[in-house]
């Protein structure tokens, strides 16, 4: 799979940021860059998915022995870390619920990446979302818990967006242009989604309305290129990694119809 699907910034209720180093050393830094605390042992990580309590994190990890490629879950409370899909295939992506009981993921477990759910407490087999003949993954859940936005491989191997409607299993493009549109994420309050695209010849992030189709026109959030967005648990601020890697924060607020974004600023430079 491609980069993106690699994600080393995960939204927080608090001044703390999770990140992780290329030794793939999951870390806990404040907005200076100083490291505070280290999560788990060191192994091969990505797409890092933080929950909305801020207490457990989901984590895509590769058995060195073996290659195979699983979920793992880590309790930040007590330090502990447990494998969560046991498959042969591929699984990957793991995504939140907003309430914190479900984890959305892709498994190419029936060949191409479907979407499936699992109870976060481990129990209960995995539950197939959404079974297509494309290559897809989660992104976003929305606060109500009632709709998962994830992207999808169209033809020409280009990202899209697309919504499920996880009550009757209906499945509808968000947003689909002839630019890739990518790695959307729900703001908190489900009002809005910030997501990357290349249409300015680059990935920059952008936020837009959130409707059943994406009619309205987008605003514009990056300077200089962005890529992971993540929003604040207050959604009041929204991170995203600069092309240089540093980690960037700029304020957002809503004014009626539309959103208004301040001066993107460089927290401190990352691994990723």
């Amino acid at each position: 799979m491609s980069g993106d699907w690699k994600s080393s910034v995960t939204r927080s209720s608090s001044n703390r940021r999770l990140d992780f180093r290329e030794s793939r050393q999951l870390l806990w830094f404040d907005r200076t860059g100083r490291v505070l605390d280290a999560v788990g042992t060191p192994a091969d990580y990505s797409n890092v998915d933080l929950s909305r309590d801020g207490r457990r994190v989901v984590a895509d990890r590769t058995d060195p022995q073996t290659g195979n490629h699983d979920i793992w879950l880590f309790d930040l409370s007590r330090g502990a870390s447990t494998r969560f899909t046991f498959h042969p295939a591929v699984d990957l992506g793991g995504v939140w619920s907003p309430d914190g009981r479900r984890i959305a993921f892709a498994s190419s477990r029936e060949g191409t990446y479907n979407l499936y759910q699992k109870h976060a407490s481990g129990a209960g087999e995995e539950e197939l979302l959404l079974k297509t003949a494309a290559t897809k993954a989660p992104t976003g859940w929305s606060s109500d818990g009632r709709l998962l936005l994830y992207k999808e491989l169209d033809p020409q191997r280009k990202w899209n967006l697309w919504v499920l409607t996880l009550e009757g299993r209906q499945a509808e493009p968000w947003l689909r242009t002839e630019f890739e549109e990518r790695n959307g994420r729900f703001s908190p309050d489900g009002r809005w989604v910030a997501y990357e695209s290349n249409e300015s010849g680059r990935y920059e992030i952008h936020v837009r309305p959130f409707s059943p189709r994406a009619t309205e026109g987008a605003g514009t959030v990056s300077t200089g290129g962005g890529i992971e967005p993540r929003w604040r648990g207050d959604g009041k601020e929204l991170f995203y990694l600069a092309p240089d890697r540093r980690l960037m924060a700029v304020g957002v607020k809503s004014a009626g119809d539309r959103l208004e974004a301040g001066i993107p600023r460089a927290l401190f430079p990352t691994h990723w």
